[in-house]
């Protein structure tokens, strides 16, 4: 379960050096160049240290980037501009970590003990205590709806990358390859780089024209925010992200990643002094509860 804990941390600094860097740089070119950066170290990994291309798992880690990268992020994509991140990210969340069991169950046949699957409900529950909106939401019913899809999507898009991660360690194993998560990791971001450098072409196209030249300074502050998110983000967090799913049902594995929001408001207090709210807090401490348990029960097992 270590591997799932550190992969939360390692996301919810990612999301502080994502915003900075696309405060900075904007969000495709910021998105775009974390992404070719961790491709460059986990290459540099998988190939001098790792398993590099090779293992039966390969095409299932692309198809897991392509779905998980891509099409996952580009539905959650369109869900933010619709309905908002607090509820963009808790229909994400708390949809991706039942879906991904369910699947899982259904396609490999794994089975989690029913006090686990409690832990993991607890857990969401906090989550969604602390992420759901305080007020009515200022959209159409129309907006809201196509939202709402947009974030199952990307549920639906997370859990099934998760799934085929598994299936992917799985078919390395029976090929003799023990998949490390940097290795792992490499061969998921070459799908999840090609749908970034689609989406980023298709969404050049239809953005307006900026003749205003950026100042040189804007690449060198922005930068170490690119070089931080492509290290925590893409590199770390989902090295320790596939590491935690080659031996942990994704199942389980979702819901302590969901609690990345959370980490990501107690790091902002410290970092930039932004108070979090009461029931924030309140959803931090179930969040947290069920995840104690969660671990308290795997050592115990």
């Amino acid at each position: 379960m270590l591997p799932a804990f550190l992969t939360t941390i390692f996301f919810s600094l990612s999301v502080i050096f994502a915003a900075r860097s696309a405060r900075l740089l904007g969000g495709q070119t910021a998105n775009l160049g974390r992404i070719s950066l961790a491709t460059v170290i986990l290459a540099i990994w998988a190939h001098c240290f790792g398993q590099g291309l090779h293992g039966g798992g390969l095409p299932w880690f692309f198809a897991s980037g392509v779905i998980g990268f891509g099409l996952g992020d580009m539905a959650l994509f369109g869900a933010l501009t619709r309905i908002g991140p607090r509820l963009s990210i808790l229909i994400t969340q708390c949809l991706a970590a039942p879906i991904a069991a369910f699947a899982e169950w259904l396609w490999l046949g794994t089975t989690v003990r029913p006090l686990d699957l409690v832990c993991a409900g607890v857990i969401l529950v906090g989550v969604a205590v602390a992420l759901a909106p305080d007020h009515g939401m200022n959209v159409s019913p129309r907006t809201f709806w196509i939202g709402t899809l947009f974030g199952i999507g990307s549920a639906l898009g997370q859990a099934s990358g998760a799934v085929l991660s598994r299936k992917a360690n799985e078919a390395a194993a029976l090929t003799g390859y023990v998949i490390d998560g940097g290795t792992a990791a490499y061969q998921r971001i070459i799908g999840g780089l090609l749908m970034t450098i689609i989406g980023f072409l298709l969404l050049r196209r239809t953005l307006p024209k900026d003749d205003t030249p950026k100042p040189a300074d804007r690449w060198r502050k922005g930068g170490v925010f690119v070089l931080g998110n492509a290290l925590a983000g893409p590199t770390l967090g989902v090295g320790c992200y596939q590491l935690a799913l080659r031996s942990t049902p994704s199942g389980l594995v979702l819901p302590i990643v969901a609690t990345s929001p959370l980490v990501t408001i107690i790091l902002t207090f410290f970092i930039d002094g932004t108070r979090p709210t009461r029931r924030a807090v309140i959803g931090g401490i179930i969040a947290v509860a069920g995840a104690v348990a969660m671990k308290i029960l795997q050592t115990s097992h």
